[in-house]
């Protein structure tokens, strides 16, 4: 059976069926929850997705593929994590290893310093340093950052996952490329960036 006969099934009562589409759809929506959110909350948030999904599911407009608008679904559910996550969750320089915190003095003293250039940063590192600099982004400009960004997609595609505006995703990746720079430079000063 094709996505669209199976939604007719549920929606006509047989709640059952949606597994087939769950089971048809979660390796697509690990792959997009894995870029998005911590491994340890993965399962979580892909589980969310579908309740989200299986509760919207009249929504679901059979011209478009269900897995276009599952992964729309998926994106916003990562995004609803980061707004919760943020609430909870500042995580210091102090917590990064110690090549990255050298990199971020090196940074904030004009880039005079000893440490190596975060081209030279190993991946971990560079992961340590880019997670801790997101963190103190907002949930939306993190999500476009990182769809944008670290995951390379169109402004269109974008857009279109997060539910926004083409125009809204630009003015959101110029502010929030910005707001990465100043947080770089200044190793987070005090500054509170997590605005909405």
């Amino acid at each position: 059976m094709d996505d669209l006969a199976i939604a007719q099934q549920v929606l006509a009562g047989d709640t059952q069926a949606f597994e087939h589409l769950v089971h048809r759809h979660k390796d697509h929506v690990a792959r997009i929850v894995a870029g998005k959110v911590p491994a340890q909350a993965a399962e979580e948030v892909a589980q969310d997705a579908f309740v989200r999904a299986f509760t919207s599911l009249s929504s679901w407009r059979s011209d478009a593929p269900f897995q276009h608008w599952l992964a729309r679904i998926t994106v916003r559910a990562c995004h609803d994590y980061w707004r919760r996550e943020y609430r909870n969750r500042e995580t210091p320089a102090s917590a990064l290893g110690e090549v990255g915190r050298d990199w971020l003095a090196g940074v904030e003293s004009g880039g005079d310093f000893s440490g190596r250039p975060i081209n030279d940063l190993d991946a971990y590192e560079a992961k340590q340093v880019l997670d801790w600099a997101l963190d103190r982004l907002s949930p939306s400009d993190r999500m476009v950052l990182t769809l944008t960004y670290l995951e390379e997609k169109s402004v269109r595609e974008t857009a279109e996952l997060m539910g926004i505006t083409r125009a809204n995703v630009k003015v959101r990746a110029h502010r929030a490329r910005r707001k990465l720079a100043v947080l770089l430079r200044e190793q987070g000063a005090g500054e509170d960036c997590h605005e909405e």
